[in-house]
């Protein structure tokens, strides 16, 4: 009898638990990509809301609802009251437009989904960018052909280094452009 479960544990069991952990372990890795790198991570968002209308055809500046990018280090994600800019009189009638203005009649935040993350140790400002010239397409991609957006460029360390390395050369369209800080300190604070 302990032969024949030998046997079975080595032919059957042993197998099968190496080939579910492999499976797991490569299904995983693929499904995590989006949060280990976020290329192509597009989360659903409580509204459906296209870039490729508002910044693509309509060309209203990313500065408009990002306010705050030029002055902090954050891109700030728009309150609702800044949609209520344009939408308190246009396509008020729409389902979106309604769900929208039922969050502001309420007083009730938005729960966008963030698409763009630096991981928590690592510093990144905006504004330094931006004030330096450097485009908002150069890390976000053309958001403006995005009807969902998602995110294109990683960010992750070796990401950041090769642009401040190579800034010159990345980012010939921006005058006077010079390498970025590639110290530690610079981004782990």
């Amino acid at each position: 009898m302990k032969k024949s479960l030998l046997d079975y544990t080595l032919k059957i069991r042993v197998p099968l638990i190496i080939f579910v952990a492999a499976a797991s372990f490569v299904a995983t890795y693929y499904l995590s990509r989006a949060e280990r790198d976020g290329v192509g991570y597009a989360p659903v968002q409580p509204l459906a809301f296209s870039h490729r209308l508002h910044a693509g055809t309509m060309r209203i500046d990313c500065k408009y609802c990002h306010s705050a990018v030029t002055a902090s280090p954050y891109a700030s994600v728009p309150a609702v009251s800044v949609c209520m800019n344009c939408h308190a009189v246009a396509r008020k009638n729409r389902p979106e437009i309604i769900k929208l203005t039922r969050y502001y009649e309420e007083g009730v935040k938005l729960p966008w989904k963030r698409v763009h993350r630096v991981p928590d140790y690592a510093y990144f400002n905006h504004s330094v960018h931006v004030n330096r010239g450097i485009d908002c397409v150069n890390c976000h991609g053309k958001v403006e052909t995005m009807e969902v957006v998602e995110q294109v460029s990683q960010f992750t360390m070796g990401a950041c280094l090769d642009c401040h390395r190579n800034a010159p050369t990345r980012l010939a369209s921006v005058a006077n452009i010079k390498p970025g800080p590639v110290n530690c300190g610079s981004c782990h604070r």
